[in-house]
């Protein structure tokens, strides 16, 4: 949800379309980056991929990492916990289940 000063109610700005899989939904988001542009980025934690919605996009986002079911390969994540961006636009993912933290380079 996002709050516009003075706002009474939040606007949807990703998911909310229920529990899934799907483009349009989420299941159990764990952690929110924003970054400068307005792009937002979600730890889509039981999906076991990163999202990426950019500003003003509230249809459907973008898988940029992961999505590919829960495991323990170089593009694979079993729970997600977090995310964070460093200086460089490089990503860093926690993965929970698998007791580690990866890094991607997002061009």
């Amino acid at each position: 949800m996002k709050w516009v000063e003075g706002a009474e109610e939040g606007i949807v700005v990703a998911g909310g379309q229920g529990e899934g899989n799907a483009l349009t939904q989420l299941s159990a988001p764990e952690g929110i980056f924003v970054d400068t542009l307005g792009t937002l980025y979600v730890a889509d934690s039981r999906n076991h991929r990163v999202m990426r919605w950019t500003q003003g996009d509230k249809k459907q986002g973008t898988v940029i990492v992961g999505g590919n079911g829960p495991g323990a390969g170089p593009n694979q994540f079993d729970v997600l916990a977090g995310l964070s961006f460093d200086r460089h636009g490089n990503l860093y993912v926690a993965d929970y289940n698998n007791h580690r933290v990866q890094q991607f380079s997002i061009e």
